[in-house]
């Protein structure tokens, strides 16, 4: 990273963040947005819902530390297996999350489908599932690869509400048909 790089990230770490809002560092870019609606919400405690708390973590509003990236995100919903990541510190490092949930709204919907997705994938997340309210579809990214801008996901399998999501790494298929859309 360059000294750039590290200056914003010192000031993100200091940000004074007004209620009702979040901020996020995606690429160098703090980026700040109001908070999520019911829909939003709902869906997210769905998916948590879904996931043993026996055997994984399910953290909300949890930074993400993204090695080689001047990037802080906050996922909607994080996952990692119990005793990956015990703390302490604010950022969760990527290496420990096995999947990482955004919920899309008006105003994110690019930087949830393309640009989280290059991040996510730099960092080596093993599966993101962005969930689209909007057009009613989850998207389930698997098999990161590559570095920077570049980074992707090698599988994308897409299924509309009320279909089955099968999340494999976590050994569970998830129901949507609970899923609500903003349309």
């Amino acid at each position: 990273m360059s000294a750039v790089d590290d200056r914003v990230i010192q000031l993100f770490e200091q940000l004074e963040v007004p209620e009702g809002y979040k901020a996020e560092l995606l690429r160098g870019e703090i980026v700040m947005m109001a908070g999520p609606d019911w829909v939003h919400n709902k869906i997210v405690q769905s998916v948590a819902d879904q996931i043993p708390r026996e055997r994984w973590d399910r953290l909300q509003t949890q930074d993400i530390a993204i090695p080689g990236e001047a990037s802080e995100p906050q996922p909607d919903l994080v996952v990692h297996e119990r005793g990956a990541f015990e703390g302490p510190g604010r950022l969760v490092p990527a290496p420990a999350v096995t999947l990482l949930l955004e919920v899309v709204s008006r105003t994110s919907v690019h930087r949830d489908h393309r640009v989280k997705r290059s991040i996510y994938a730099a960092g080596g997340v093993p599966a993101y599932l962005v969930v689209d309210p909007l057009d009613g579809r989850c998207v389930l990214l698997t098999e990161p690869v590559g570095v920077g801008d570049e980074a992707d996901y090698r599988v994308e399998r897409t299924t509309k509400f009320g279909e089955a999501v099968p999340l494999d790494l976590l050994g569970v298929t998830l129901d949507t048909t609970e899923f609500r859309t903003l349309t």
